[in-house]
């Protein structure tokens, strides 16, 4: 595993980061000894299952927009 001292982990931090982003583990030191380990953040296993019971295309009926209208209309008009 690579090693890098504080001095080189500021005046490349950027790159330390994409390096780490990649999955490469790397340590920084202080005057050669080991001081912390840096690691990727991998996303929590919830966010990369899908949740749901919809597993595939679905259709949408021509008169969606009118679908209920007769209760609609009869619950404003009539209140029933």
């Amino acid at each position: 595993m690579e090693q890098y001292n504080i001095h080189a982990a500021k005046t490349h931090l950027s790159a330390l980061i994409e390096k780490a982003a990649r999955g490469e583990e790397f340590i920084i030191a202080k005057a050669g000894k080991p001081m912390v380990k840096v690691v990727p953040i991998s996303p929590p296993e919830s966010a990369q299952q899908r949740v749901g019971f919809l597993t595939g295309p679905i259709a949408i009926p021509n008169d969606f927009d009118r679908m209920g209208q007769r209760a609609i209309t009869g619950l404003f008009e009539n209140g029933s």
